[in-house]
């Protein structure tokens, strides 16, 4: 039996687009799954918004703590209100000696080394002898000033005689002229001797003394200290020969001390002398006030810095010259509405909050916060006045949040 060749092709045509409308209804089937599983999870999680993230409306979370575990867990809480917001320029700087009390000592006259009683980080008294020098210079000036002292006496006498001759018209007044220049010449040699001796550090006591002194005495020279302080070199050895312009010692009073402190540029508008600065160095070694009593006129060409001086007491010696040191100057001292501490400050959802006392426990909320120093930091939105919030163990606070307990739970 034949066919009907249009049948045929009419059934085949019929059949591919079937075949096309269930591979379509398949497709549309697969694409909606995703958005009825996705309605399906906001339905189960109505914690969440249509974006996936968080809804603070829908989930408000709280930490209910009793007084008891507050003392236990070292949280504190406080009152938000106004405050002074000090505002700092930090300035790096250096422990210095004070050159105003460190000094170098010299022999002033040369000598063989004949005794040192002093070495690297001795303290010594004002007066109090360092060394001891045989010094054939010394004993030069001294005999010079005795043997000018013996010819004084000699032209006084002669002075004398032939002024009593000239009165009584017995020798020429020339011969009374010339006893009375050699008097005046004689007197300015022993004048010149002395001063002499009082630049290599006699006093007059120990000039006034001196012709009643042995002749072993002549060569000894003694280096004494000028004030007390401590030794911080050392040149001089036993038996040497010591020149008299070189430095035998170095001391220096370390009871006071320079903070030599680097003022940039942009900075030196703000910093004058007179104001107070706070010093920290860290490494245990507890903060100190001072004020500055000077700021350089002068930018060096290399640092591109100005200097600025504390003069810092240092009854103690911890502040040892060479510590790296940091200075705080206050600039502003403003007035904030709504002032908190740092440590009151945690960061919820990559934003800061605090978290403030309500009926339902510590519930962290949102701030925005304003100029801040290394210890405060001011809060324009987000906190009232008056609001009690946790100024201290706030991290504990959020780890518990974070937790939904707290220590066997009270967290929610």
């Amino acid at each position: 039996m034949l066919r009907n060749p249009k049948m045929i092709c009419l059934v085949g045509l019929t059949s591919v687009i079937l075949a096309a409308v269930a591979i379509w209804s398949s497709g549309c089937e697969k694409s909606a799954a995703p958005e009825a599983q996705k309605a399906n999870r906001e339905e189960a999680d109505p914690g969440h918004d249509q974006s996936g993230k968080p809804d603070e409306h829908k989930k408000e979370q709280a930490v209910r703590l009793s007084e008891a575990e507050k003392k236990e867990f070292d949280i504190e809480l406080g009152t938000a209100g106004p405050g002074k917001l000090k505002m700092y320029v930090s300035l790096p700087g250096e422990i210095a000696l004070n050159a105003d009390w460190r000094v170098h000592i010299v022999p002033r006259v040369g000598g063989v080394v004949r005794q040192v009683g002093r070495t690297l980080g001795d303290q010594v008294r004002a007066g109090e002898v360092m060394a001891v020098l045989e010094s054939r210079d010394l004993a030069d000036m001294k005999s010079a000033y005795l043997a000018a002292i013996e010819r004084v006496a000699s032209a006084e006498t002669t002075f004398r005689r032939e002024e009593n001759l000239w009165k009584k018209k017995i020798t020429a007044e020339q011969d009374y002229l010339q006893a009375k220049q050699a008097l005046a010449e004689t007197r300015i040699e022993l004048r010149s001797a002395e001063q002499k001796l009082h630049a290599v550090g006699f006093s007059d006591e120990y000039i006034a003394q001196l012709p009643k002194q042995g002749d072993a005495s002549f060569t000894r020279y003694t280096i004494t200290a000028p004030f007390d302080g401590v030794v911080i070199e050392k040149h001089i050895t036993l038996g040497e020969m010591l020149k008299d312009d070189a430095t035998a010692f170095v001391v220096a009073d370390l009871r006071s001390v320079w903070v030599d402190l680097r003022v940039y540029q942009k900075e030196l508008p703000f910093v004058r002398r007179g104001q107070p600065v706070a010093i920290s160095a860290g490494r245990g070694i507890p903060d100190a006030e001072g004020k500055i009593s000077y700021v350089g006129p002068l930018v060096g060409e290399q640092t591109r810095t100005a200097l600025a001086r504390v003069v810092l007491p240092n009854p103690d010696g911890q502040w040892r010259p060479g510590l790296f040191v940091n200075g705080k100057i206050v600039v502003e001292n403003a007035d904030v509405p709504l002032l908190v501490p740092k440590s009151a400050l945690q960061t919820i959802e990559e934003r800061p909050a605090v978290f403030v006392e309500t009926a339902e426990g510590l519930k962290p909320r949102h701030v925005t916060v304003g100029r801040s120093n290394d210890t405060h930091v001011e809060i324009t939105s987000g906190l009232t006045s008056g609001e009690r919030y946790v100024t201290r163990g706030a991290f504990t606070v959020k780890a518990q949040l974070s937790k939904g307990a707290f220590g066997g739970g009270h967290g929610h």
